[in-house]
Formats: structure tokens, sequence, C-alpha cells
């Protein structure tokens, strides 16, 4: 198996051609769309890393679209990595930002991310039978929430913020497990609510940062 070689993981696709799965590839215009609209809000040199967050979310529908149309391997590779990216950023910049950390502290925590997940994915897979692929991502809403439950009383309304994402990823993550499940009744599958629900999940995150920043 190359790189080049082929990718068939969701329910729309039906064979190698460039819009085999054209509702999982146009749904990626979602995270443009967000990212889009975020950036003139994340004006001045105290949204720096907004912007950063912003051209991450950008990058990342960009990197989806390339894995919905090309569907091999190296494009599916280009899909995951703005995503993981997003994530790293944003455990720094939170834990930078929402608990007062050092700059040092904050990069110890983003490092220790991978360990956590590499530790938790299993026991979700193991936890939630059929998860499959999606167990992946489910350490980040427990994170979210992890966050958010220390935040409660200090930061209230960034807590509540926080929470809100984790319940729209979880959303997310459903659609996502139930594609394949759920091929024979829906041909087109229910990725592309994952894509949509993704992009207003990450969108609001960002404002999170950025309402906890005018604070």
């Amino acid at each position: 198996m190359t790189w080049r070689s082929s990718v068939d993981a969701y329910c729309e696709r039906t064979g190698p051609d460039y819009w085999s799965e054209p509702i999982n590839a146009l749904t990626n215009m979602a995270f443009l769309i967000a990212a889009l609209v975020l950036w003139p809000r994340l004006r001045g040199p105290e949204m720096a890393m907004g912007r950063a967050l912003a051209a991450v979310l950008f990058v990342i529908g960009i990197g989806s679209w390339l894995f919905h149309t090309h569907a091999n391997r190296l494009t599916g590779l280009m899909d995951v990595l703005p995503i993981l990216g997003f994530i790293l950023l944003y455990v720094f910049t939170a834990t930078r930002d929402y608990f007062g950390a050092r700059p040092w502290i904050a990069a110890l925590v983003t490092a220790g991310f991978i360990p956590y997940a590499a530790a938790t994915v299993p026991i979700f897979s193991m936890m939630i039978p059929g998860l499959g692929s999606s167990a992946s991502y489910a350490p980040v809403p427990l994170l979210i929430l992890i966050y958010a439950l220390l935040l409660c009383n200090r930061l209230p309304e960034t807590a509540r913020g926080l929470a809100i994402g984790a319940g729209i990823l979880i959303v997310s993550l459903t659609f996502r497990t139930l594609d394949q499940p759920l091929c024979d009744a829906l041909p087109f599958g229910t990725h592309f609510l994952w894509h949509v629900l993704n992009a207003v999940m990450l969108g609001w995150m960002i404002e999170v940062w950025r309402r906890h920043r005018l604070r």
C-alpha cells in the first residue's frame, strides 16, 4: 500500500472518482466560512492567538476537502494533521489564558495531550462498542469538560462556553460514528453533519476564548 492508495472510509463514497463524495466535500465550506466569520472579530495584538486558531480552522477545511475528493492515505494525513494542530494549539492557549499558566507550563500540558490520548482512546473503544475510528477523537470532549469543571468557580462564563463546545462535539462525533451503521437507510451517510457541527464547534471554541480575552 502506497501513500496514493485509495481509501474508502465513508458511506457516501462509491468509487475513486473526484466527486464520489459531493456532500462530504462541499460541507467542508463550513470550516472556511467559520474561519472567515471569526477573522474580523479577532483584531488587535491581544487576539493574535485567536487569528492563529482561525487560520488553522481554515486549513482544516482545505485538508478535509482534499481527503473527501482525492481520498488516499496522503490526503488522509492532510485531513487529520490540521485537526491535531488545532487541538494542541487550543490546549496551549486555554492552559495559558484560562488558568494563567506560564508558557512553559502550558507547553508541558500541551505535550501531555499525546500520552493522554494514547491512554484514553483504547478505553473509549472498549467502553463504547461500535465507536470505531471516532474513538481517536473521544478524548477531546472529555478534556474540554475537565477544563470546564476546573474553571466553573473561577470563570463560570468561560466554563459554560467550554461545556457547550463539548456538547456540540459529542453530537458531532455521534453523527460521525453513525455514518456506516446507517448507510443502508441513508446512502449519503451522516459524515457531512460531522463537518457542519465540527465547524460550528471549533468556531465556537475560538469565540469562547475571544470573549474571555475581552473580559
